[in-house]
């Protein structure tokens, strides 16, 4: 595996922090990086890894980023990457989408533009590669993730390959690190940071000093999505008709359903008009409180082709950041898009809830 400019670059961090300087810790993944069934924030993988850099090199400051959002994908990280985690400056970053990725050909050009977002950032941040897997039946989007990773150079950290192989050999059963057969309890969040850690001080120990500088390679994919752009009412004007922006402050990136747009009446619509365009996804709340809207999705004026917007969720966990792509081309071209309610009553127990577009 052609792991050298990774390996450099985790080398170079370990050096910066023996020398005590000043460094921010980036998390990126869905809810096993946001912490999901940790008992508390600080036992989750992402703070543990963060309290080891803190032990291990005393003399350094640390800032921790985590960005983690439960029950989304690469598509969803792509678009926020930079107001979520690059903005921040991060130095070193963890990624992990290997749950909520498909192992489909979307996903790994959403993945990839995300990844070179990640990597030809400003501050060249070192990275490792984090893929979980569901541990009752070993699903992952390991394969597609590590094919990209393997492109750039960047080490990950394989769980399939650890904690769920010493599960299967009967080392751990899976009731003891995990509640639901995917997110890690406590122990099971101990068990992922040691895994990074421990692949850390492997790297560490890697001769790479005859290497040459590392130069900017080409995408393995398409690569339409590495400058997604996603749209909310801080930065798009569509016209509404019915539809309310919600001017409701938003407090940090967990604080999902801000900034938006509501609408509660059948015959509600907004009007978007989208220059440029060869992707474009509509992401919107699907909510276990039903009964809730049902709206349309037409592009171009051909409702023939409608998409359908349906915001009752079927499952219990909770509400869902849904998305829903609406289109996938590879020439850009100029669109409209209208979404128009086409279902809802007094009887209804939630709004329909337009988070944004994300364009390409």
């Amino acid at each position: 595996m052609n792991e050298v400019e990774g390996i450099k670059r985790i080398k170079k961090l370990i050096d910066r922090a023996k020398a005590g300087e000043e460094l921010v810790l980036g998390f990126f993944g869905g809810s096993i990086t946001q912490g999901s069934l940790s008992s508390e924030p600080k036992l989750c993988y992402a703070h543990r890894v963060f309290d080891w850099f803190e032990k291990e090199f005393p003399n350094a400051k640390f800032h921790y980023v985590n960005a983690g959002i439960g029950g989304t994908s690469s598509y969803f990280g792509v678009s926020r990457v930079y107001k979520d985690l690059l903005m921040y400056r991060p130095d070193f970053v963890i990624v992990d989408f290997s749950v909520n990725d498909e192992e489909a050909e979307l996903f790994k050009e959403t993945y990839e533009g995300m990844i070179r977002r990640i990597w030809y950032s400003d501050t060249k941040p070192a990275m490792l590669l984090l893929n979980n897997v569901y541990y009752d039946d070993g699903r992952t989007a390991e394969d597609i993730h590590v094919e990209i990773g393997k492109h750039y150079g960047i080490p990950n950290v394989s769980i399939k390959d650890t904690i769920y192989k010493r599960m299967i050999e009967g080392i751990y059963r899976r009731d003891d690190i995990t509640p639901d057969g995917l997110h890690p309890n406590d122990l099971g969040h101990e068990l992922l940071a040691k895994e990074i850690t421990d692949r850390i001080n492997e790297i560490c120990g890697m001769d790479v000093s005859d290497c040459q500088e590392e130069q900017e390679k080409e995408p393995v994919t398409a690569n339409r999505f590495e400058a997604s752009l996603r749209y909310t009412i801080e930065n798009s004007s569509p016209i509404l008709s019915g539809f309310r922006a919600d001017a409701r402050e938003k407090e940090g990136h967990l604080d999902f359903f801000k900034n938006g747009w509501i609408a509660t009446k059948a015959g509600d619509s907004i009007h978007f008009e989208l220059s440029g365009a060869r992707t474009i996804a509509i992401q919107y709340r699907k909510t276990i409180n039903r009964p809730a809207p049902v709206a349309l999705a037409v592009l171009d004026e051909c409702r023939e082709k409608a998409v359908v917007l349906d915001s009752n969720f079927d499952e219990d966990w909770g509400d869902c950041l849904y998305l829903q792509p609406v289109l996938s081309e590879n020439e850009r071209k100029d669109h409209i898009l209208d979404i128009e309610i086409v279902s809802a009553s007094e009887a209804d127990k939630n709004s329909f809830y337009l988070l944004s577009l994300i364009v390409s």
